[in-house]
């Protein structure tokens, strides 16, 4: 008997370990972090609406109030790319400083990744 309870406690811990290693959902990490303030489509709440965000221009969204900082990167010509959001989604206080964007930063690299090509797969038709 006690040979088949360590089998167990083997079995479980593998199992909770792949889980604890497996990638986490683009959907799962927008939801629990970006949601708060965004939508994934064009509606727009405390944030502007994130619909066609891959590859668009900075500071488009018609009807949002950006910042200056925003409206300022704007003007330079800022793009949506993976390069930016990457560093943007890290740490949007260092990538724009003075932006009103609240977000600390997401810096756990495998879930960056996730949220990265969730925006990606919803924007991209």
């Amino acid at each position: 008997m006690r040979v088949l309870n360590v089998g167990v406690v083997m079995v479980v811990l593998a199992a909770s370990t792949a889980m604890a290693q497996s990638p986490p959902s683009g959907e799962f990490v927008f939801r629990s972090q970006c949601s708060p303030c965004h939508h994934v489509d064009a509606r727009t709440k405390v944030g502007p609406g994130l619909a066609g965000i891959w590859n668009r221009r900075a500071g488009l969204v018609e009807n949002f109030r950006y910042s200056l900082a925003m409206r300022d990167k704007t003007k330079d010509g800022l793009l949506w790319d993976e390069a930016n959001l990457r560093a943007y989604l890290r740490s949007p206080r260092e990538f724009i400083p003075y932006s009103s964007m609240a977000y600390a930063g997401l810096r756990d690299g495998a879930r960056l990744s996730a949220l990265i090509d969730y925006l990606r797969e919803r924007s991209i038709p």
